[in-house]
């Protein structure tokens, strides 16, 4: 909130914005389970192993007939897309990974040590810092019209 305050009061709020992209991305990534289109447990953070020292995704369980159309639509979606793991049961449940940024990096990377999945969001920020400051200065023009 006080990056936000910063960022209106100092008349910059379009380049701070680019500096969320990846909190933006988590929040849209996390919107099926944080408005209830998909059941969302408690706890969404990943599960750690102390026997192998890794992280591993966290996961919630459904049945896809239970959910809405909304629901259904936004994890075939994300499903097609290859942004989610399923393993549908055999009794007809769908087990997938809850829908947050870290558990996102361990669909794609696989179970990895904290310190991997930790600098790979910050590798994440790093970049799209990089991109806001090439946005805010040498493209300027081309985004923000005359500044």
């Amino acid at each position: 909130m006080t990056f936000a305050v910063v960022g209106i009061l100092g008349h910059f709020s379009k380049t701070l914005l680019l500096f969320f992209l990846p909190q933006i991305l988590n929040f849209l990534y996390s919107t099926p389970q944080l408005f209830h289109f998909v059941p969302c447990p408690r706890h969404r953070l990943p599960k750690y192993d102390a026997k192998t020292d890794l992280l591993h995704i966290s996961t919630t369980e459904f049945r896809l007939e239970e959910l809405n159309s909304l629901g259904r639509l936004m994890v075939t979606v994300l499903r097609k897309l290859g942004l989610i793991s399923w393993h549908k049961l055999a009794d007809g449940v769908v087990r997938t990974n809850n829908l947050t940024l870290i558990n996102f990096v361990l669909v794609i990377f696989g179970p990895v040590h904290e310190r991997v999945v930790t600098q790979m969001l910050m590798g994440l920020q790093v970049l799209c810092t990089l991109i806001a400051l090439v946005i805010r200065y040498p493209l300027a023009n081309y985004f923000y019209g005359n500044t």
